[in-house]
């Protein structure tokens, strides 16, 4: 018995030890670090994995402005900005817009604010606050929820077909028009059903009131949505791209196909510069949960640049769309960062620290910077790479610096550090770097640099639009002064402002009320809390620059309390520092 417990007592000290020893040698090695399995998270944890999808702005007439979530500052919208929960957008004066979100369009008349509540791989939950909005399902997803919140009511979407919200301002109501689908309005003690070729006008908030009316009859808007409709539906691309891929349909103005040997369809852009390179004509932007995020210059450039991969085929560069898959997952950029201590290149004036990244190849795998769980690793590298038998051995590198990258040294592109986290345009501000020290540069996890309020915004700042204030919380208290949401006391529970299992406040901490959706909607689901104010989350990176919170450090900013430190294993690991910049080469 006493030697039992004798051999129990080493093991239980040399079992971690071992176990320790073990993980140390793994990161020196640069191991990729193990997904823990998040199958048993408890209800209301934080989400472990980033969404699968966003909304990408596909059209642009007119003035367009856009609140990102975390923001005080309204901005410009621009072309090919992916737009994601709690973010705003308003139309001004005879201006259009449109988003692109996997299989459906949403499309904004003159004078009309949006807010996207909620937007994950199950729910697109909008809230329409004024203004006119067309909704065209092309193919409902199955389990998918799709949810308009008005003023006078919430709509579900039911089925394929094509909808219509108008809502008028100063709470005057809401008309629903369904052109082919059927929808369900509820609120508050009622629930009714619109089939396709009817209309209901809602008034009212608590009781709603509900009334058939005649269609109306089709406008210049819904003649112009109508024609974008077609335009998808006609589209040549839609054979080699799923049309879950927002941008597919650009491919057929911007480019031509071609079926190339070893790699089959490959799709051509017209019109490049003789020197362009993926990744180098457009600027980074910083877009939460996935922090660094490319954002092309081209109109074309948004499926290219977050799908598939980038192949040098001769004297062209060529996009490979990757398998046709029915829910692709969105990646940030399918690149490469290069850095790290030790590592430096010549800009001729000063010291100065820089960021550098090229595009991956077919077959190179696609590793995080944000955090994720589970099968998330396997899933975005199987629905980027076309030769999919093989993922396993893709993913499962034992030194990253051993991979052979095909572009590393021949597409690399760098710029200031500056120039990256302003979110300033990459182009004019490339540093040229000798091929010999990028082949000798090791893999860093991202630049060691964090974003300005410029990198979080699409576009300049510009005066707010005619809308209700956002309800912006910080964890050192509300920023500005705003109507908070009605308590879920005050209405029906199915209809609470609520997130089911949210966490209580710790006694004493500051406890804003946060909500993605304005407090005077009507909504079905329960939309989730506001994302955290981007000066809380800067702050909170300090110790870790460019590398986006963790979701318990996020929910703890928002409990009013520290985030606490990041316990992910970064892949490859950090060697510290940024590249630094010495004299002797010029910037190009």
């Amino acid at each position: 018995m006493k030697l039992s417990r004798t051999f129990l007592s080493y093991f239980c000290i040399l079992f971690p030890l071992a176990f320790v020893l073990s993980t140390l040698s793994s990161l020196a090695q640069g191991n990729p670090p193990p997904a823990p399995d998040n199958s048993q998270a408890p209800a209301g944890a934080p989400a472990e994995n980033p969404p699968s999808r966003v909304a990408r702005i596909s059209f642009l007439k007119g003035n367009v402005s856009f609140l990102r979530a975390g923001l005080d500052q309204w901005s410009q919208a621009t072309l090919n900005f992916p737009v994601t929960i709690g973010d705003r957008i308003y139309t001004d004066a005879n201006s259009r817009t449109e988003l692109e979100v996997g299989p459906y369009t949403i499309r904004l008349a003159a004078t009309t604010e949006l807010t996207v509540t909620n937007l994950n791989d199950q729910t697109v939950q909008l809230g329409l606050e004024q203004g006119t909005l067309r909704f065209s399902v092309h193919q409902l997803v199955p389990n998918d929820t799709i949810e308009i919140d008005t003023p006078n009511g919430a709509l579900t979407l039911l089925a394929q077909g094509t909808y219509r919200v108008d809502v008028g301002q100063n709470g005057t109501g809401t008309t629903v028009s369904v052109n082919s689908g059927n929808l369900q309005i509820t609120g508050p003690g009622v629930s009714q059903t619109v089939q396709a070729g009817q209309a209901a006008r809602l008034t009212g908030e608590n009781p709603i009131s509900i009334e058939s009316v005649p269609m109306p009859a089709l406008d210049d808007f819904d003649m112009w949505c109508e024609q974008r409709d077609s335009r998808l539906a006609q589209s040549k691309s839609a054979q080699y791209v799923s049309r879950s891929i927002p941008g597919y349909a650009d491919l057929d103005d911007y480019g031509t196909w071609q079926d190339v040997p070893d790699y089959g369809p490959v799709w051509y852009p017209a019109g490049v510069a003789v020197d362009w390179v993926p990744y180098r004509f457009g600027h980074w932007a910083w877009i939460g949960p996935w922090g660094w995020t490319w954002v092309e210059d081209e109109p074309w450039g948004f499926c290219q640049f977050h799908f598939g991969r980038w192949v040098h085929i001769g004297v062209a560069w060529g996009w490979l769309p990757g398998p046709y898959v029915v829910a692709p997952v969105y990646a940030p950029a399918l690149v490469a960062f290069v850095g790290g201590a030790g590592f430096s290149i010549g800009v001729g004036v000063g010291d100065v620290g820089f960021a550098a990244w090229f595009p991956l190849g077919p077959g190179e795998p696609f590793f995080p910077w944000y955090h994720y769980r589970g099968d998330y690793l396997r899933v975005v590298n199987v629905t980027n790479i076309r030769n999919v038998t093989n993922i396993t051995n893709i993913i499962n590198v034992r030194n990253i610096n051993e991979v052979h990258y095909a572009y590393k040294t021949v597409a690399a592109t760098a710029v200031p550090a500056k120039v990256f986290s302003g979110g300033e345009p990459v182009a004019h501000n490339v540093v040229k770097v000798p091929p010999e020290q990028l082949a000798k540069a090791p893999i860093t996890p991202h630049p060691n640099v964090r974003p300005t309020m410029a990198a979080a915004m699409p576009g300049k700042p510009i005066a707010a639009p005619p809308v209700r204030p956002a309800t912006l919380a910080s964890s050192r208290g509300p920023v500005t002064p705003t109507s908070r949401a009605p308590t879920a006391g005050n209405r029906p529970a199915s209809l609470s402002r609520s997130a089911p299992g949210a966490p209580s406040e710790p006694r004493g901490a500051v406890a804003p009320t946060m909500t993605t959706s304005p407090p005077h909607l009507v909504t079905r689901s329960s939309p989730p809390v506001a994302r955290v104010p981007f000066a809380d989350e800067h702050e909170a990176m300090l110790n870790h620059p460019g590398r986006p919170l963790e979701p318990l450090q996020l929910e703890n900013l928002r409990r009013g309390i520290a985030p606490g430190p990041m316990v992910d294993r970064e892949f490859p690991p950090h060697v510290g520092g940024i590249p630094r910049a010495r004299a002797g080469v010029r910037e190009r």
